[in-house]
């Protein structure tokens, strides 16, 4: 039976740190594709077809209520044996894509809620102002859609970050794969998943209260604005 050595814990520091690069990397790129693929969400389930606009929420529901961890393995295991339109993908990308795909079906959903909360006023002065469709969207819409969005996009950064480490699953040698390499061969597995957990927590709990400071000025903004409606009223 082994115990906690400081020797060890120092020992195994830098060498799991070195593993934090992959981790951040994916965390960054993951949550840019999410980003992205959110708005395309967003768009497909607004096109005037009702049948299309079905089948496009159904897939999103699907991709929402499966793990991330079935995602990773189906596009790392499985999406290759697809006939026609299957490849291989490189742990990496094959986490990427699960991760970034799977948090876009949330991220639409911020998007729509930004842009519902946007007074129906707003959208007849720039109807009224002749507006084309481009200026409304960047001078009208999108100012006031998303900075409402900005607490809860960050709160998805965080949950984001802290499921990158299934992708150890698949090869992915970040912070939670080097520490079990470690682990494995020195026999001493307390000391390297401590690391793991201390880092997390360095970089989450901050990371959480900046998005609590946001949300709290966007909440006290909000109350401001609604005041200012009462006096006009």
């Amino acid at each position: 039976m082994t115990y906690w050595s400081w020797e060890t814990f120092l020992e195994a520091f830098p060498i799991i740190f070195e593993g934090l690069k992959i981790t951040l990397g994916l965390t960054v790129v993951s949550y840019l594709l999410a980003l992205t693929a959110g708005f395309i969400w967003l768009i497909l389930e607004s096109t005037p077809s009702r049948v299309f606009n079905f089948i496009i929420y159904w897939i999103r529901e699907f991709i929402r209520s499966t793990p991330p961890l079935v995602q990773i393995f189906f596009l790392y295991f499985a999406w290759p044996m697809v006939p026609y339109v299957g490849t291989s993908f490189t742990p990496f990308v094959a986490a990427m894509l699960a991760l970034g795909i799977h948090f876009s079906t949330y991220i639409s959903e911020v998007y729509r809620s930004g842009i519902e909360s946007v007074e129906k006023g707003q959208w007849e002065a720039s109807t009224a102002l002749n507006f084309s469709t481009r200026d409304k969207w960047m001078k009208i819409v999108l100012p006031q859609a998303l900075p409402p969005t900005i607490p809860m996009l960050g709160n998805y950064l965080i949950i984001l970050f802290k499921e990158v480490p299934l992708a150890a699953t698949i090869g992915v040698v970040g912070i939670l794969s080097i520490a079990r390499s470690y682990g494995a061969q020195t026999w001493s597995y307390i000391e390297p998943l401590t690391i793991v957990a201390i880092l997390f927590l360095v970089l989450s709990y901050p990371s959480a209260l900046l998005i609590r400071a946001l949300e709290n000025k966007m909440n006290r903004r909000f109350e401001k604005k609604q005041k200012k409606v009462k006096v006009v009223e």
